[in-house]
């Protein structure tokens, strides 16, 4: 059995990891691979920290390309040699175009996300999910959800706002991911720490349009949600924006004139 108690002590989603241990505790007594559902990057995150460690257990993740928000994590228990029990290597995640025309009724992510829950989709069975222009969305998602929302689709039209959404099958290396900039630093100088300020200098956008994001539930603020543009940033604050990436603040000094010169890695 795993320290469960330790393990958990102190963790920012103890449910989910929870979870994740019962896996991992199943991985090590059966000698089987076991995959999770999608979790967010967050859980998947502390997992690896707090999981990876352990000498006898070997900790994957994939969310089907290198910089996906949500994974999914396999557990597998090594030999004694160290070398891990064989399993199969293949990624239980399948991808999905959502195709139609919202060139009149354009819609978000979150749209989508809304849709695919209302048609019985749970929230773990979806992986990354970004809008691919005015023609709809490309989805990663469990081979089992797919699998029935492609059922779904063929018993008649199925609506994403007011706009009938074709799905159809893709394969992995047919997906035309979000665009993702290398990681980059950047020097700032700003009127206050508030969160608005500082991540629309770091994402390049508007401040408007980034309290807007703040209040729409699309901003994290070390993986926590956030709904004030107000809160006020230190060294060490990550702040995350749904399929743009990650700003961490590293350093932040007062100026002369009463403003603020930050120091933030964009990755």
């Amino acid at each position: 059995m795993l320290p469960r108690q330790n393990l958990l002590e102190g963790s920012r989603s103890p449910a989910e990891l929870g979870a994740l241990i019962d896996l991992a505790e199943q991985a090590l007594r059966t000698w089987q691979p076991r995959w999770s559902l999608f979790v967010a990057a967050a859980v998947a995150e502390e997992a690896i920290e707090r999981l990876g460690p352990l000498s006898e257990l070997s900790l994957a993740s994939d969310g089907g390309w290198p910089q996906a928000e949500r994974r999914r994590l396999r557990f597998n228990r090594r030999q004694p040699g160290g070398e891990e029990a064989p399993s199969d290597d293949l990624v239980p995640i399948a991808a999905l175009e959502l195709a139609g025309n919202f060139l009149f009724d354009p819609a978000e992510a979150s749209d989508f996300r809304s849709a695919l829950l209302a048609a019985g989709a749970d929230a773990e069975e979806l992986g990354d999910l970004w809008v691919h222009g005015d023609r709809g969305a490309q989805l990663l998602a469990t081979p089992e959800l797919a699998e029935r929302l492609l059922e779904i689709a063929a018993q008649g039209p199925w609506l994403v706002r007011t706009v009938p959404v074709q799905v159809e099958p893709l394969a992995i290396e047919q997906l035309q991911f979000p665009s993702r900039r290398a990681p980059k630093r950047l020097n700032s100088v700003e009127a206050s720490r508030r969160l608005d300020a500082v991540a629309s200098a770091g994402f390049g956008m508007s401040r408007g349009r980034m309290v807007e994001l703040i209040r729409a539930g699309v901003v994290r603020l070390n993986w926590a949600a956030v709904s004030s543009p107000s809160r006020e940033l230190v060294v060490g604050d990550r702040i995350q924006l749904e399929n743009r990436g990650e700003l961490m603040i590293e350093a932040v000094e007062p100026t002369k004139r009463e403003r603020w010169r930050l120091v933030m890695l964009r990755r």
